[in-house]
């Protein structure tokens, strides 16, 4: 489609407002509630009152592809229900719900306090404050509560009555709710002005106030961004996320859920839940696998576009079949396998019900995998995004990745994207690629490309200092999958273990003892210097130098029992660790050793061979940051 499909035209106010209470202009379903308080109520008012740019507003006519259940705007007649609207406010919501219900609505405003308390408010201007150039404008916009009384000392005392057109006249203020009716108003302010002989004090400053202030919203043009039918439903997705950088922001689920709103079914219910029995599918990703009162579960960060997402690629690989069905041939002209925002916004419902529950499940055996990985943490996942392909691929093969030889080949896909680092970043198309690709490996197709691509550098290990990084935080897992034992119990790190005992990433050299032998901390903080210890050894090592934590923990305490040398050299070695050089401080032996002790961990989980460093490892290291560490230090992970 080529040519501009939008138009920027300035419109009425008044006009915008009629079309807001007749129905002709509503929202789409994904917008929310009105939330505006009266403080900013009555900023928006002044910056009318003084004819001041409010911002565009943004409109999509209805009629096209882009399909959402309508609403009429906040407290619009019940007869606007029934009107088909002709354009949907998609950005303006806040302004245009607040001007109507002020201005055009005539009844009460309900509203909140700044401190988020429900009011009933009235809006009036002070008519001799608002001509005073001295006076802030907003000091004359003024709320009142529903009787249109102002009470103070506990309501005991009367400050101000509103409550009659005759005591608006007298107290000359102007009910907002009249604003565009202001002549109206006028004139039965002449018959009272002349009725009680004021007409010649009075009348100048009303005609003033009309002339100068009220006028301006009579007056009032908005510029109106309108998107016209032939928009798509990515055009709309993307133009709102550029204009409404103040509000609600839009993603694909939003939007989605309008659209299914229009064939009845409520997407985000799906999602959210109702009511106690209804938890929704985010409540139940949240529970998945919880075995701690303070932890989330392994899916809680799992989001509403991520599960649309695994549907997509069932039904895009579908839609694929289906083309190569038909035109008996395979081909990168057919559609593609994808989950991008574009194919999210043009997912039809009955793909949504076929595969809800089968992507459900998917996410729900990916939990459960990555469990028997050791990965029990949100904080401690490497990569949020490799659970989408993860749980599409689970979902796909059902049952079949329980058997040995499946699970086998799951977890070195799973481990060469984490160690090789390739889920960082721009991982749609890859994403698409395992989920076709992993399956057919395991009926016999050629191996994935990301396990053929991922490789591990040996100088990687002295870099991994951040939690950020994946490979890190994956390192930290292949350990406890290794079954290392926690030097003071000598109990294998499960989940009952991890959370029980509260385990978490410590120093082998204690940092301390670092610092003062001059070991900077580019050395002592790598990975290659850690290992997961429960938080009570981890008390018991210190700062001191390793013999002396080891002594301690043979020697025994009022808090832990004395353990056996030989069962501790065991400990020790189950973590990659040579004892003795531990037991003799011997830091930059230890790390060389273990150096290569963690490769070739690495090389295991990721099935293939990683070359191991010739060099001993060094004490001193640059400052900066080569390119392998900043990219570490910028990846993307579920906290």
């Amino acid at each position: 489609m080529s040519g501009s499909t939008f138009k920027t035209n300035p419109v009425a106010l008044q006009e915008l407002l009629k079309k807001c209470d007749d129905g002709k202009l509503q929202l789409p379903d994904f917008q929310r509630s009105w939330v505006w308080d009266e403080d900013r109520i009555k900023s928006l008012i002044a910056s009318i009152s003084r004819a001041f740019p409010v911002g565009a507003l943004m409109t999509l006519e209805t009629g096209g592809g882009v399909n959402f259940k309508p609403r009429p705007i906040e407290g619009a007649p019940e007869t606007a229900r029934r009107v088909e609207p002709a354009e949907l406010l998609l950005d303006g919501q806040q302004r245009m719900t607040s001007l109507y219900q002020v201005t055009l609505r005539g009844q009460v405003v309900k509203t909140i306090t700044p401190k988020k308390q429900p009011v009933e408010r009235w809006f009036f201007i002070d008519i001799r404050k608002a001509l005073d150039t001295s006076v802030d404008r907003e000091e004359a916009i003024i709320s009142v509560p529903a009787d249109k009384i102002v009470r103070s000392d506990f309501n005991r005392s009367i400050d101000h009555d509103y409550s009659t057109t005759e005591r608006e006249f007298e107290n000359l203020v102007f009910p907002l709710s009249r604003a565009f009716d202001g002549m109206a108003w006028q004139m039965e302010f002449v018959t009272w002005a002349n009725a009680n002989g004021r007409m010649q004090e009075l009348w100048p400053t009303v005609q003033q106030f009309y002339t100068e202030i009220l006028s301006n919203f009579t007056g009032y043009h908005v510029p109106v961004i309108a998107l016209d039918k032939t928009t798509t439903k990515e055009a709309v997705c993307t133009v709102f996320e550029k204009v409404n950088t103040g509000g609600k922001p839009l993603d694909a689920f939003e939007l989605v859920t309008a659209i299914y709103a229009a064939d009845g079914h409520e997407l985000r219910k799906d999602w959210y839940g109702e009511g106690r029995d209804n938890k929704g599918r985010h409540g139940i990703f949240v529970s998945a696998q919880r075995l701690a009162d303070a932890e989330k579960g392994i899916l809680a960060n799992v989001a509403n576009t991520d599960f649309l997402h695994v549907i997509s690629l069932f039904h895009t690989r579908d839609l694929r079949r289906a083309a190569a069905v038909a035109a008996n041939k395979e081909g990168k002209d057919f559609p593609q396998i994808t989950g991008k925002r574009g194919a999210l916004l043009n997912l039809p419902l009955s793909a949504y019900k076929k595969y809800e529950k089968l992507a459900e499940q998917g996410f729900l055996k990916a939990a459960k995998f990555l469990f028997t990985q050791r990965v029990y943490r949100l904080f401690d996942l490497p990569y949020q995004t490799q659970i989408i392909p993860l749980a599409a691929i689970l979902a796909d093969i059902g049952d079949a990745w329980e058997l040995e030889g499946n699970r086998e080949k799951i977890q070195q896909w799973y481990w060469c994207g984490v160690l090789g680092e390739l889920y960082g970043s721009a991982v749609e198309t890859r994403i698409a690629r395992d989920f076709q690709e992993v399956p057919a490996w395991l009926t016999g197709g050629k191996v994935p490309a990301t396990v053929s691509e991922a490789s591990f550098r040996p100088d990687r290990l002295k870099t991994m200092r951040m939690r950020l990084s994946a490979a890190y935080k994956g390192v930290n897992a292949l350990l406890m999958k290794a079954r290392a034992q926690d030097f003071r119990s000598g109990q294998e790190f499960d989940h009952t273990v991890f959370f029980g005992e509260n385990v978490d990433i410590h120093h082998i050299f204690p940092k301390k003892w670092c610092e003062d032998n001059k070991i900077k901390p580019d050395v002592y903080d790598s990975i290659i210097n850690k290992t997961p210890l429960s938080y009570r050894t981890n008390r018991i090592i210190g700062g001191v130098a390793p013999s002396a934590y080891l002594a301690k923990l043979e020697n025994g305490s009022a808090e832990a029992t004395p353990v056996d040398p030989v069962r501790l050299n065991g400990f020790l070695a189950s973590h990659l660790i040579d004892p003795a050089l531990l037991r003799t401080n011997e830091f930059a032996a230890f790390m060389e050793a273990r150096q290569q002790a963690l490769l070739s961990l690495i090389a295991q989980a990721m099935g293939k061979q990683v070359e191991m460093p010739s060099a001993t490892v060094e004490l001193e290291y640059s400052d900066e940051l080569d390119e392998d560490e900043a990219e570490a230090e910028f990846t993307v992970a579920a906290e």
